[in-house]
């Protein structure tokens, strides 16, 4: 029995040796799971914060080009004069049509929905052996009632809700301060953090080098593909005539962000306002569709290999499953970020350290 508790006990030792082969691992997953309960158990409170975090991250490059001619303070002023003058352009000039044109969107959805659901309603007389033209009714039905329902909901949540109102006011005040002394004092804020990482760390700054050249890659890669797929975009639509330009074009290119489940929605809305528009046997909308096939096409052809041939490789299936897992964790924040905390769990499982091959053998 002493013999079998020892050997018990010597198996574990030895898978949590495996694990943890040496002290810069067991750092490593201390920080790991340190930032986990943190952004788990205090998102709601310091969304903000987080928020101001990522943003100044994201303008940090750019001040590190500025830094080869400037001081750190003018670099920094003059990189945060641009984010809130585009912030500004943003929040008085883009927003008001975007909500103008998604508020009229919304209120013509029944209408569209009823014109697609007119054509649908011909195919059980096309293909009787395949369709059934009652259980079709019933699903449309179905489908117009919950289209219905989404659409009040959204209009009611954004027109009326006093708590997102004021939540939505405290942000424009606080993120824009906190992201410019996130890049204002950036030494000192690493500096104080820094006391409260372990010592032996050298495989966790290891492993944020990978990250941030990835993300760094990835980041600039997908902001150059969102302005130019959305301004492609309504140079086409505004061209064709489509209604609702701008709203769909900022669709577009938003649509990137979500590898793979962006493309395939945005496709809803654009074709469905092209077929309320101007209907099937339209040749608008024959121009409309193949437009947008052309532009997905060099989108997916040329944009992305060309911007993210040094980016982050991540395998289709990998991508899906992030979305999914992160998604459901941390809902739109975690659908948002999937892709940069998948390039974060592909860089601690490459750099994790593990034992000599030899060790791992087993005697036969």
């Amino acid at each position: 029995m002493q013999r079998n508790d020892n050997s018990n006990l010597q198996f574990l030792k030895d898978s949590i040796k495996r694990i943890f082969p040496n002290s810069q691992a067991i750092a490593l997953a201390i920080i790991l799971i340190a930032g986990f309960l943190l952004i788990t158990s205090l998102s709601d409170v310091l969304m903000p914060v987080f928020i101001a975090i990522v943003l100044a991250y994201l303008l940090e490059g750019v001040v590190k080009i500025l830094e080869h001619k400037l001081k750190r303070l003018p670099a920094v002023l003059i990189v945060f004069a641009g984010f809130m003058g585009a912030f500004c352009y943003f929040l008085f000039g883009l927003m008001p049509k975007l909500y103008q044109q998604l508020k009229q969107l919304l209120q013509h959805t029944p209408e569209i929905i009823k014109s697609s659901q007119a054509e649908i309603l011909k195919l059980p007389e096309a293909y009787p052996q395949f369709i059934s033209a009652d259980k079709l009714s019933e699903l449309m039905f179905a489908i117009q009632q919950e289209a219905l329902n989404y659409g009040q909901n959204l209009l009611s949540l954004s027109a009326s809700s006093v708590v997102g109102i004021i939540s939505a006011l405290v942000y424009l005040i606080l993120v824009p301060v906190l992201i410019f002394f996130c890049l204002k004092d950036k030494a000192v804020l690493l500096n104080w953090f820094a006391k409260f990482m372990p010592r032996d760390r050298l495989l966790s700054l290891n492993v944020w080098a990978e990250v941030d050249m990835q993300l760094g890659n990835y980041i600039r890669g997908k902001f150059v593909e969102v302005i130019i797929l959305g301004f492609a975009s309504y140079l086409t639509f505004s061209a064709l005539g489509l209604n609702y330009a701008v709203l769909l074009s900022v669709f577009m290119g938003l649509s990137v962000i979500i590898p793979y489940v962006g493309a395939t929605l945005v496709t809803f809305p654009v074709l469905g306002v092209a077929f309320f528009q101007w209907g099937f046997g339209g040749d608008e909308f024959t121009y409309i569709v193949i437009a947008y096939s052309v532009i997905q096409a060099i989108d997916g052809v040329v944009l992305v290999p060309l911007l993210f041939s040094e980016a982050v490789n991540l395998h289709p299936v990998a991508i899906i499953v992030a979305i999914l897992f992160f998604g459901g964790l941390w809902g739109f924040w975690g659908v948002f970020f999937a892709i940069p905390l998948a390039t974060l769990v592909k860089a601690v499982t490459s750099a994790w350290p593990r034992l000599d091959d030899k060790m791992l053998t087993f005697d036969m």
